[in-house]
């Protein structure tokens, strides 16, 4: 048994919020019959309708997505903005991104609308991997790069360790490798910030072991049932830890 707006959040018809907003305004039905009660629990024999239209238990779809400079991570824009739903239009389920990256930041970006999936990539616990390149301002300088390895405090929470590995000065920036086990928001942009460092490109390489290899940006390509397994395997033992 599910919770009811959780099962029309993984239908991909409304996000697990605006699902609890449908419900408490009569317009979701189980079996014929307003539904009006948050908490209510179904289970796959039952028949759910939101304004009247049946919520189909659509098959599970993943994909990995590069996404460009100036693309919002939302499927919609209030200011007209393009939206990582719009390079999705052709695809038959309601993907939705896991996660984000600011308007400004390229890279993977997983989509799906398996919304157990993307809880469990989320999580705070997981701790699935991630590698960016990253060119910040000024010389970064090698005990810089040891002080933010071993964790540095952010906004009253210490950072987990990560890797960093220093590429390369030009022209008044320094260019970097980091990767993280943990995915809070602007991370990155706030770890360097914090040095005194301004973030002048961010790109996202890799997602646990799922890079971009062979794809160029606005390209999506599905996720194997290998890779799901994998990645669902790996946040799971961590989270677990």
């Amino acid at each position: 048994m599910e919770r009811l707006q959780k099962v029309i959040a993984q239908a991909g018809v409304a996000s697990r919020r605006k699902a609890e907003e449908l419900i408490k305004q009569g317009r979701v039905k189980v079996n014929g019959v307003v539904c009006d009660t948050l908490g209510t629990k179904v289970d796959g024999s039952d028949t759910i309708m939101v304004d009247g239209k049946l919520v189909n238990k659509e098959e599970k779809q993943y994909y990995l997505f590069y996404k460009p400079k100036g693309v919002v991570t939302t499927m919609h824009d209030e200011k007209g903005r393009v939206c990582v739903a719009d390079f999705f239009k052709d695809v038959d389920a309601r993907v939705y991104p896991v996660g984000r990256l600011d308007y400004d930041t390229t890279g993977a970006l997983f989509m799906t609308n398996d919304g157990n999936f993307a809880n469990l990539m989320m999580h705070p616990s997981s701790h699935v991997s991630k590698i960016y390149e990253v060119v910040v301002a000024g010389n970064f300088t090698d005990q810089e790069r040891k002080t933010m390895e071993k964790g540095i405090y952010l906004e009253g929470t210490k950072t987990l360790p990560c890797r960093i590995k220093i590429n390369g000065y030009n022209n008044g920036v320094t260019m970097l490798m980091i990767r993280l086990q943990e995915g809070k928001n602007r991370q990155v942009k706030k770890m360097f910030e914090s040095m005194g460092h301004e973030v002048k490109r961010l790109h996202r390489m890799m997602i646990g072991d799922i890079d971009l290899k062979g794809m160029e940006p606005g390209m999506y390509r599905r996720l194997t049932v290998h890779e799901v397994r994998v990645l669902t395997n790996l946040a799971t033992k961590k989270k677990n830890k």
